[in-house]
């Protein structure tokens, strides 16, 4: 029997609370065994964002984890041609772990855009789909192989997180306190 991966792709600029909370609550919900969180280097509808750069998104993110079981990071798109395509990245992550089935995890914003994904109808062949509630976001097309997790609704941005920080007016409420310090510590989104 197969390991259900769930894979949670972003951009974790930085990774919040509402993250870590969804992956939390889809491991113990029994979707999936274990949550990977896929930090994306360039999401192709993102490509004038600022990101902080990989390896910083990638640290904390991990400090974001560190000590909580069935959730990982995973790195593979880093060493993949940019823009990051998804049906690519799953493709390879098949190919390395033939003795995991992996899960595509996104919100119910990212449903919404779902058909201008490069190769869209490929992933939906090939993996299933876990799609999460986003405040003012309706679900819609539905097929067989997806199914609507039953999570919070959690309201935390990361650009909203961001530009707190850069005001100089954020409290850290929304990260895990390895990561506000790190924040402060390096001086990131000021």
């Amino acid at each position: 029997m197969k390991i259900v991966t769930g894979i949670y792709g972003g951009s974790f600029n930085p990774i919040h609370n509402g993250h870590t909370t969804l992956g939390k609550a889809l491991v113990k919900q029994g979707l999936v065994d274990e949550l990977w969180f896929l930090v994306s280097p360039q999401n192709p509808f993102k490509v004038d964002d600022k990101l902080l750069c990989d390896k910083d998104r990638l640290r904390l993110t991990r400090l974001a984890i560190k000590g909580r079981a069935h959730l990982a990071v995973c790195d593979i798109e880093m060493k993949l041609p940019r823009p990051s395509y998804m049906v690519i990245t799953l493709e390879h992550l098949r190919e390395k772990y033939p003795e995991r089935e992996f899960v595509l995890v996104i919100g119910a914003d990212n449903w919404e855009r779902f058909p201008q994904w490069y190769h869209h109808d490929e992933i939906l062949q090939q993996h299933r789909i876990i799609i999460y509630p986003r405040p003012g976001y309706e679900l819609s097309n539905v097929s067989a192989n997806i199914l609507i997790a039953n999570t919070p609704l959690l309201d935390i941005s990361s650009t909203v997180i961001r530009e707190q920080i850069k005001a100089g007016t954020y409290k850290g409420e929304d990260l895990a306190p390895a990561v506000w310090k790190e924040i402060k510590k390096k001086g990131y989104y000021q």
